[in-house]
């Protein structure tokens, strides 16, 4: 499931993959809150919550955005289908992704602004300016429409700071 999602993203091993959750949200704007709360929950399990202020914050404007910009006109599902919007947090050793899945084809755009008061188009500013990187790919094969990821490097293992 998660393979499609490394298409696209920074060279990593596989083999290294340490943790990986998922969760599928409705295609309503209560669902970054849902988002937040989950990646919450996550990160306190990887014992990561020290990190949770800058990925929760990643992580809600990438929900976001896909709710706003990557849903077609009517967001329901039809019956059964899965929810059209997906959070996924992969952890490696020295990196954790947060990727969101959207059915949309459409890349997403950074707008141009110098009103940083405004209340929106500063979403994608501020995953480049929270996140290590961040970039996005269309899904291929079985999925369809794209997918949008921030990476986070994390401190190598034993390199942290030294109490005494």
């Amino acid at each position: 499931m998660l393979e499609p999602l490394r298409q696209g993203l920074p060279p990593l091993d596989p083999a290294a993959v340490s943790d990986a959750a998922s969760c599928a949200l409705p295609a309503r704007y209560e669902a970054v809150r849902e988002a937040r709360r989950f990646t919450r929950k996550t990160l306190d399990q990887w014992d990561m919550g020290d990190r949770f202020d800058d990925v929760c914050l990643v992580v809600s404007e990438l929900v976001t955005n896909a709710l706003r910009h990557g849903l077609p006109g009517n967001p329901a599902c039809p019956g059964g289908q899965e929810p059209p919007v997906r959070l996924h947090l992969m952890r490696w050793t020295e990196r954790l992704v947060c990727a969101v899945r959207d059915p949309s084809h459409d890349s997403p755009v950074a707008r141009e602004t110098d009103d940083f008061s405004s209340e929106s188009g500063r979403g994608l500013f501020l995953v480049d300016s929270f996140s290590d990187s961040w970039g996005w790919h269309p899904l291929a094969g079985a999925l369809s429409g794209k997918v949008v990821w921030a990476l986070f490097r994390l401190p190598r293992p034993g390199s942290g700071p030294h109490t005494e």
